[in-house]
């Protein structure tokens, strides 16, 4: 396993990261017993950096990385958690609470369901519309003072936010969608983390498995993200199965599957990117992992940007309710 720094200031982490919030239902049913092998092959493998949300699974994820990392020396490990979407007890999403008051108070839960005294790098899911984002950092800026936080990311924000972010206490990361399908952050975003020396976190590196080769439209269940996603649905499906078909052909003309020359494109884009890849099977994290060991010629990457251009995916990456209150889709004046 290679490791980097997060950021200028942040901690060092495996260069891949491994992405936990499948193991808690939001892709459908999941094995328990296989989600925690799962985790215990990562670390083995030289993974240190896992990802998590406290609203994945309303807390259930977070007790699952609790249980699994029971009795591992609690520095092998950088734990990264989201905090914020507020959801009913149906799963459905009613918000956002990113108040001074809310903060600690997810914090604390956090704390108490992983089992441990601090979360290495603590970040809102997204950007409180009613709270200015000055208040929520300050709020977790209080909690590096108190040694409950040791970093601050951020999580699908725009470049207004991120300075604003960054004037208050020092940014190591922040969290974003990223792949080849999903490519908006190039235009403003990724220029201006590199000029304050914020790293990224890529997730939706497999286009939530469309990339993968293994997605078809009978395999979703109705508690699957996926079913109401507009990449999944109709005729976008199928524009988007041809790309994956394109991506896997030139994949194998390379001696990878389509989901690590897709994992292997992002790592080739900077060494300040980590990948986060959701895996909830030791099959799936040792795929994963093995692109890690490939390395992509120039021409490699112009093949595989040709099998899927910039722009080419249809439909939204989430629904257009969603989207319009994601930060990070908002242009910069």
């Amino acid at each position: 396993m290679k490791y980097t720094t997060l950021g200028k200031i942040g901690p060092q982490v495996s260069a891949f990261g491994l992405g936990c919030m499948g193991m808690s239902g939001m892709y459908g049913p999941s094995d328990r017993a296989e989600s925690i092998a799962t985790v215990h092959a990562a670390t083995e493998a030289g993974v240190t950096l896992l990802d998590t949300g406290d609203f994945y699974g309303m807390g259930h994820n977070e007790m699952l990385i609790g249980e699994a990392l029971k009795g591992k020396d609690r520095d092998e490990v950088q734990l990264s958690v989201k905090f914020g979407a507020q959801r009913d007890p149906s799963a459905g999403w009613i918000g956002f609470d990113a108040r001074p008051a809310a903060v600690k108070t997810a914090l604390a839960y956090t704390l108490t369901r992983l089992g441990v005294d601090y979360i290495d790098i603590y970040r809102p899911a997204r950007l409180d519309p009613n709270v200015p984002i000055e208040e929520t950092v300050g709020a977790i800026a209080d909690m590096v003072k108190a040694g409950y936080v040791r970093h601050i990311g951020l999580s699908e924000v725009g470049v207004e936010t991120i300075r604003r972010a960054a004037n208050v206490h020092p940014i190591v990361d922040l969290q974003i969608e990223y792949s080849l399908m999903s490519r908006g952050i190039e235009d403003e975003i990724l220029p201006t983390v590199r000029e304050l020396g914020i790293g990224i976190t890529a997730y939706g590196v497999l286009s939530r498995g469309l990339l993968s080769g293994n997605w078809s439209k009978d395999s979703t269940s109705k508690s699957d993200f996926r079913a109401h996603s507009p990449r999944f649905q109709g005729e976008n499906a199928d524009k988007n199965l041809a790309l994956a078909a394109a991506l896997q052909k030139v994949a194998a003309q390379r001696g990878m599957t389509a989901s690590q020359a897709a994992i292997a494109w992002v790592v080739a884009q900077g060494s300040d990117i980590v990948p986060v890849v959701g895996a909830r099977k030791r099959t799936q994290l040792s795929e994963s992992l093995a692109a890690m060991d490939k390395a992509l010629t120039s021409d490699d990457l112009a093949t595989l940007e040709a099998a899927i251009p910039k722009g080419s995916a249809a439909g939204g990456r989430y629904a257009e309710a969603q989207l319009a209150h994601l930060d990070s889709e908002r242009k910069s004046a």
